[in-house]
């Protein structure tokens, strides 16, 4: 089809990008899937399973690298960000089908989105900045200046704060999104990567890779509660390096991918204390658990596979190729 007017293309494209807006603002459907989406940063793919077999349903082109994903609220998208060629892709989970692409920046790691669907947060290692999109007008809005090789990001379900890990500096940066501004950097462990805050909002939790370790704050003044510190028996300190963390629904368990000690260590979060150590593939960093908290998936970037672990069991019970260094994993349920 061809378009006949300049009038027409703008005209076409603001209703895409109304469309998206609207997508990403609803509240959540009754009818998700269970379906399993895991980007390959190898393979420039997103690799879709069944939520109950695990059988593979589709493989999906998207870009080059692409690495986090995230469903919308009503999950009728999936958004991944892409490395290599600085872009978000929008995929309708219903058709498997890429059906928008965004113009970003080269360097973007993770990211998460406004409660209201319309921006996206994304961090950006090479420009140490934390940038938000206006996904609408399909700008870029804000560049906010941070420590070097920002990484986590987390915006706040009241849409005011914005967290970010600086890996280089240590640091958990506080950002106030209504004025662009750091009002207060959290020193934690040494590099710090990926962020989890509870259901009750009180606690963030941050992982340290090169600390093994994960340090506790406080919202409601930024303080640090407690560090818990990983072991897993037969790897040296330096071996432990956690990166991925997730929480149950109820909130009373998390799981955090240890990284090259090839393990998933799950915590009750209101003791504090290591419950298990489930033996996963090589260097697990993403995972996702299922809403039920049965399922857990873990992403093995040096073994380019995923552990599928019975959660009651707390054994990794099917391991699947998902491409070649899968990073990222998220449940559509």
């Amino acid at each position: 089809m061809k378009f006949k007017s300049q009038s027409l293309r703008s005209a076409c494209a603001v209703a895409i990008a109304a469309s998206l807006s609207l997508s990403l603002a609803a509240p959540a459907s009754a009818n998700q899937t269970g379906e399993v989406f895991i980007s390959s940063e190898k393979d420039n793919i997103i690799t879709v399973l069944e939520g109950k077999t695990q059988k593979q349903l589709a493989v999906i082109k998207v870009c080059k690298r692409p690495r986090h994903l995230r469903l919308t609220q009503d999950h009728l998208r999936l958004i991944t960000v892409c490395g290599d060629d600085g872009s978000a892709v929008v995929i309708d989970v219903a058709s498997k089908k890429v059906i928008d692409k965004i113009k970003l920046q080269e360097g973007v790691e993770i990211f998460d989105l406004s409660p209201d669907g319309k921006k996206l947060y994304f961090s950006n290692e090479d420009t140490a900045s934390i940038v938000g999109v206006d996904l609408v007008a399909k700008k870029v809005i804000s560049q906010i200046k941070v420590g070097e090789e920002p990484e986590g990001v987390l915006v706040t379900p009241d849409g005011k704060t914005l967290y970010a890990t600086s890996e280089v500096a240590s640091l958990v940066h506080v950002i106030d999104l209504a004025s662009g501004k750091i009002v207060k950097n959290i020193e934690v462990g040494k590099r710090p990567r990926r962020f989890a805050l509870t259901p009750d909002g009180k606690e963030l939790w941050v992982t340290n890779e090169l600390s093994a370790s994960a340090s506790i704050i406080r919202t409601a003044d930024h303080t640090i509660a407690e560090t818990m510190k990983f072991e897993a028996k037969g790897f040296r300190p330096d071996e432990i390096t956690p990166v991925g963390i997730t929480l149950s629904v109820d909130g009373k368990t998390a799981y955090v991918a240890l990284g090259r000690a090839n393990h998933v260590a799950v915590v009750d979060v209101a003791s504090r204390k290591v419950r298990g150590m489930i033996l996963v593939g090589k260097r697990a960093w993403g995972l996702a658990v299922s809403r039920d908290n049965t399922t857990l998936y873990v992403a093995n970037g040096m073994s380019d596979d995923v552990s599928v672990v019975d959660v009651a069991s707390g054994r990794a019970v099917k391991t699947l190729k998902a491409g070649r260094v899968p990073h990222s994993v998220v449940i559509d349920d």
